[in-house]
């Protein structure tokens, strides 16, 4: 029998490269279950930046949920800076197998993007 792999995500500083990412995002305070619904506007393997004016508090815990093009990503993650008229940073801190399988092709998908767009075609 299989069980689900979880992967755990330090988060000290951006290591990952972000990419430009329009997306749809829930985001759920795990304390207070509080949500915000906004869009994404980048995307990285460790977390993404969330265009809103409604912020949580730098260290809220949240679950979150991307839809982007028929697929949902779900994860757990920390809310590492809020700026007002800006957004709030969330890093990953917990993905279950299938969903870090979602957000590496979207990664995969972006990066190709990046690619043919440099290369002028």
């Amino acid at each position: 029998m299989f069980s689900a792999r979880t992967f755990q995500v330090h988060t000290e500083r951006p290591r990952a490269r972000r990419y430009p990412f329009i997306a749809g995002i829930e985001l759920t305070d795990v304390r207070s279950e509080a949500q915000i619904r906004e869009r994404t506007s980048d995307l990285s393997l460790f977390g993404c930046h969330v265009d809103t004016l409604k912020l949580f508090p730098t260290g809220t815990r949240v679950r979150m949920r991307i839809a982007h093009r028929g697929a949902n990503f779900a994860a757990l993650g920390t809310v590492v800076y809020a700026r007002p008229n800006d957004g709030m940073g969330v890093a990953f801190t917990k993905i279950e197998q299938k969903d870090q399988l979602v957000l590496e092709k979207w990664i995969d998908e972006l990066r190709d993007e990046e690619e043919r767009r440099s290369k002028g075609h």
